[in-house]
């Protein structure tokens, strides 16, 4: 089968698309005839081995697995002997290691059956970005209806699956994006739109339930002016140091301020599962999110499609199709 390798860290010059053995699925896992991927920050750093504390898990001088890609959505070819709640034919989606290939195995409990009306392009925008929004915002900031939100980095993946999550709730929310993504935060339900260039948010004067922060450009302190009394400051993204050390400052921070006065700062890694993936599958299917997708890449084009992403300009998600 066809799939995307990476056998030495670097940039996406380092990403060759070969042929390679099928995958056999584990006991607990399910082999997927893959239809669609999609990119996400998480690749490209793994690609690069960035931050350098991922070479820990990845492997220090080269990576110990050389497949890449996370989101998956597509149908079940085979399944482990554990597995019974799955069964070949069935239309899934999740996450898995590899799935940017022709085929892919994934752990029963990372996926979940696709809603019928939902697009396999759809299915495959959700996994990471969709549910480390409902994560962030459910059990992080604890979100009830009449809420004020702000997402900083409205029109990235997880901020566009963030805005319409949180106004599921019956949340009042504010975006912050450039300006030439205004109209698209304003038309996936925003109630207010801040244009970054023009307004320090932190300097507004406004309050907010909760954050959302997936840009990591300013600092606990300037984020705590903003929330209001018992409000909770989300950070869920945001580093390109290699190094790590920004954010790992503020994760050590982050509890010390929020010993001060009732106003909380927390961090958050979204945890994959299938209990997530349906809930998130029953919003699009009843029409309350719709997936932002930006642009749509073939199997061979992931290097193309991972250094857009990279730019950071990508308006929701990057799709990988197959072939």
């Amino acid at each position: 089968m066809q799939a995307i390798v990476y056998r030495t860290y670097g940039s996406p010059d380092v990403l060759r698309c070969e042929e390679i053995e099928q995958p056999v699925p584990a006991d607990d896992e399910v082999l997927i005839k893959v239809h669609a991927a999609s990119v996400n920050p998480f690749d490209w750093h793994f690609m690069r081995g960035e931050p350098y504390l991922f070479r820990l898990m990845t492997g220090l001088g080269k990576p110990k697995n050389p497949r890449l890609g996370a989101d998956v959505a597509g149908t079940v070819e085979a399944v482990g002997r554990d597995v019974t709640q799955l069964r070949a034919g069935d239309e899934v989606f999740g996450a898995c290691r590899g799935s940017f290939a022709e085929y892919a195995c994934a752990p029963m409990s990372r996926l979940a059956i696709k809603p019928e009306h939902v697009t396999f392009e759809q299915a495959a925008s959700v996994p990471i970005a969709a549910l480390t929004a409902l994560q962030a915002l459910r059990d992080k900031g604890h979100i009830r209806s009449g809420h004020d939100v702000l997402v900083n980095g409205a029109a990235g993946g997880v901020g566009t699956f963030g805005v319409q999550i949180a106004k599921s709730f019956g949340a009042q929310v504010t975006g912050v994006c450039s300006a030439r993504n205004v109209e698209l935060i304003r038309g996936i339900g925003a109630d207010d739109v801040i244009d970054y260039a023009r307004e320090d948010l932190t300097k507004r004067g406004e309050r907010y339930d909760i954050v959302l922060d997936l840009v990591g450009n300013h600092s606990l302190r300037a984020w705590r002016r903003v929330l209001n009394p018992n409000g909770i400051y989300v950070g869920a993204g945001g580093t390109t140091d290699p190094w790590m050390i920004g954010p790992l400052v503020q994760m050590m921070a982050a509890p010390v301020f929020s010993l001060f006065g009732s106003r909380k700062l927390v961090s958050l890694l979204a945890s994959i599962n299938t209990k997530d993936l349906a809930l998130v599958g029953d919003l699009l299917a009843s029409g309350k999110v719709t997936p932002v997708i930006d642009r749509r890449y073939a199997l061979s084009e992931v290097p193309e499609a991972i250094r857009y992403l990279e730019e950071g300009h990508a308006r929701g998600k990057v799709i990988i199709l197959r072939g």
